[in-house]
C-alpha cells in the first residue's frame, strides 16, 4: 500500500476524544454527479436557476412528509451526548463531524426559514441564510456521516442524525448537486438491475465459472441457477458477491448451503442486486424504484421465498421498507417472512441438523465479527430478542473453534461503523474513510492483542469492502476480512448428514 498523503490516526492503548482540529475535513467532498448521472434518476444535473428558493421549498416540503425530521431539529439543547460518539469525529478532530455539529449545519437553515425567532432575530438563535457557503458545508459534511445512527443510541432525545443527512442530501440532489458515486450505482440498477452494470451474460458466465470452480474445489456439482422460474427461493445478494474477494466466497458459501439442504433456487438477472443506494441520497421514490425490481423478479420467476445475502444496508432496506415500498407480497408462502436474511436460512439448517460442518476446516484462522450498522442498529434477524447479534454469532461458533468477540462495548448496538457506509465507499473519500475507521481498528488491535485474531467476519458488503481497503494502513493484513459464509463453505460437509 502507497504510503498516503494524509496523516493516518494512531492507534493506542485507549481510544479518547481527539484534539479539535477546526475545519480539518472542510476540503473532503465525493466528486459531484454528472448532468447524465442525474438526468437518469430525475434530478437536474445542474444548480436549478433560483436554487435557493427551490432548496426552501424541499426542505418544507420534507418537513411537511417526515413529522420526525422537524422534531429532530427541534428537539437538540447541546447536551454534548453525541459528541465523541461519531468514529469521523473520533478519526479526524474536526468539530464539524460531533453528530450535534453536523445537525446545526441544516437547523441553522431551517431556524432562519421555519421558525419566528429565526425570520426575526437569527443571530440569536443561530440562524443563517442559505447561501453558496452553507451549500459547500452541506455538500462536505453530510457527505462525511455514514448515517450509522451510532449517535442517536447515545441522544437522551434520540435525535438521529442519518435522518437529518438523508433530508440534506436529498435537497442537495434536487437542486443538482448530486453525489457521483451513489447516482452513478444507481442509475446503473435502473438500467440493468445491479450496482456493477454487469449484464446478464457476463453474469451467466460468472456464475458457470463459479459452478466448476466449487466442482473442482469438491467434486460435487453446486449449482449457481440463474432465472429458472418455479424455485423456492429467490437470492439476491449484494452484485460484489458476484466478482470480488472475500465476497465471492460468501456466495458460494450460500450456494452450498441451499444445495446441502435440498431447497431449490435461483437468482435474477433483472433484480440481481439487493443493495439500494437510494437509502443513501435520501430520496424513498428512488427506494421504491429499486425495491419494485425485487417484487417484479419474484413474481415473474414464481418463487414462493425471498432471501436477502450479506450487505448491511440491503437488509435494513429490506427489513424495515421493502413491504411499504413494493408489497403486499402476498403471493409469497405465507410459512416465511418477508424477507429472509441467507443468515437466518444457514442458522434454522444448523440448529435443525439439516446440514453437517466440520469446525475444525477453520482451525487455521482466529475470528471476531463486526456488528454491521445497518444490522445492529435498524433491523433484526429471526423471533429472538437481539437476533440481530445472536444469529451470526452462533453460524461462526457453529463454523469455527476459536471465536473471539471484540470489547463490549463496542459490539452489539453499540458497535462503531465501518467508517464507509452511507454512500461513501468511494476513494474521492478515502482519508475520511481511513479515519474513520480508527475506532473500529482500535477494537480489532485490542481483541488480537489478548486472543491472537487473525481475521474479522462481517455480513455487510461494504463493510468488507471498506475493511479490504484501510486495514493496510493500520499495519492489518488485507485478507484478514471474511464473510460469515465464507466460514461456513470452509466447514459445510458437502453430501454429509448430521
Amino acid at each position: 500500500m502507497a504510503k498516503p498523503d494524509f496523516n493516518v490516526p494512531r492507534l493506542a492503548e485507549y481510544l479518547e476524544p481527539p484534539q479539535l482540529a477546526p475545519d480539518a475535513m472542510a476540503g473532503s467532498k465525493p466528486f459531484k454527479a454528472s448532468r447524465q448521472h442525474q438526468a437518469a434518476l430525475g434530478f437536474p444535473g445542474e444548480l436549478v436557476e433560483n436554487w435557493e428558493e427551490v432548496a426552501i421549498a424541499k426542505l418544507g416540503e420534507l418537513l411537511g412528509k417526515y413529522r420526525s425530521l422537524r422534531v429532530y431539529l427541534d428537539g437538540c439543547v447541546k447536551c454534548g451526548a453525541c459528541t465523541d460518539k461519531c468514529h469521523y469525529f473520533l478519526g479526524t478532530g474536526d468539530p464539524k463531524n460531533m453528530p450535534v455539529a453536523r445537525q446545526d449545519l441544516l437547523r441553522s437553515v431551517y431556524r432562519r426559514y421555519f421558525t419566528p425567532a429565526g425570520k426575526l432575530f437569527p443571530k440569536l438563535v443561530g440562524a443563517r441564510d442559505l447561501d453558496n457557503s452553507v451549500l459547500d458545508e452541506w455538500y462536505s459534511y453530510f457527505h462525511q456521516c455514514s448515517q450509522c445512527r451510532r449517535c442517536s443510541l447515545f441522544c437522551p432525545f434520540g435525535i438521529d442524525t442519518a435522518e437529518i443527512s438523508a433530508a440534506a442530501r436529498e435537497i442537495l440532489d434536487a437542486i443538482g448537486v448530486g453525489q457521483k458515486y451513489c447516482n452513478e450505482i444507481l442509475g446503473k440498477v435502473h438500467a440493468i438491475g445491479n450496482n456493477l452494470g454487469l449484464p446478464g451474460a457476463a453474469l451467466q458466465d460468472t456464475l458457470a465459472g463459479l459452478e466448476e470452480d466449487v466442482k473442482a474445489d469438491t467434486g460435487v456439482d453446486v449449482r449457481f441457477p440463474l432465472n429458472v422460474e418455479g424455485a423456492e427461493v429467490l437470492l439476491i445478494p449484494p452484485s460484489a458477491d458476484f466478482f470480488a474477494e472475500p465476497h465471492v466466497d460468501g456466495l458460494i458459501g450460500y450456494a452450498k448451503v441451499l444445495h446441502q439442504a435440498g431447497i431449490t433456487w435461483t437468482l435474477s438477472s433483472y433484480a440481481s442486486e439487493a443493495a439500494n443506494f437510494a437509502m443513501f441520497i435520501g430520496n424513498y421514490e428512488q427506494m421504491r424504484k429499486v425495491a419494485l425490481r425485487i417484487r417484479k423478479a419474484a413474481l415473474d420467476l414464481k418463487v414462493k421465498r425471498i432471501v436477502i445475502g450479506e450487505c448491511g444496508h440491503a437488509w435494513r432496506v429490506a427489513y424495515s421498507f421493502l413491504n411499504t415500498l413494493a408489497g403486499p407480497f402476498d403471493f409469497l408462502d405465507r410459512n416465511y417472512p418477508v424477507p429472509q436474511h441467507i443468515v437466518e436460512i444457514t442458522h434454522d439448517l444448523i440448529t435443525r441438523g439439516a446440514i453437517r460442518l466440520d469446525r475444525e476446516a477453520n482451525d487455521h484462522i482466529k475470528v471476531t465479527f463486526h456488528d454491521s450498522c445497518n444490522v445492529a442498529r435498524a433491523s433484526r434477524m429471526g423471533d429472538r430478542p437481539g437476533g440481530q447479534f445472536v444469529l451470526p454469532r452462533e453460524v461462526i461458533n457453529a463454523s469455527c473453534n476459536h471465536f473471539h468477540d471484540m470489547d463490549p462495548d463496542t459490539i452489539g448496538e453499540r458497535t462503531f461503523c465501518c467508517g464507509g457506509g452511507g454512500g461513501l465507499l468511494t476513494d474521492d473519500l478515502l482519508e475520511l474513510r481511513v479515519k474513520g475507521a480508527l475506532p473500529r481498528m482500535q477494537a480489532l488491535r485490542q481483541v488480537q492483542q489478548e486472543h491472537g485474531v487473525t481475521h474479522i467476519a462481517a455480513i455487510c458488503a461494504i463493510c468488507k469492502s471498506q475493511f479490504t481497503k484501510v486495514l493496510p494502513f493500520y499495519g492489518f493484513p488485507m485478507d484478514a476480512v471474511v464473510s460469515v459464509h465464507q466460514l461456513v463453505s470452509n466447514a459445510i460437509q458437502l453430501g454429509a448428514k448430521a
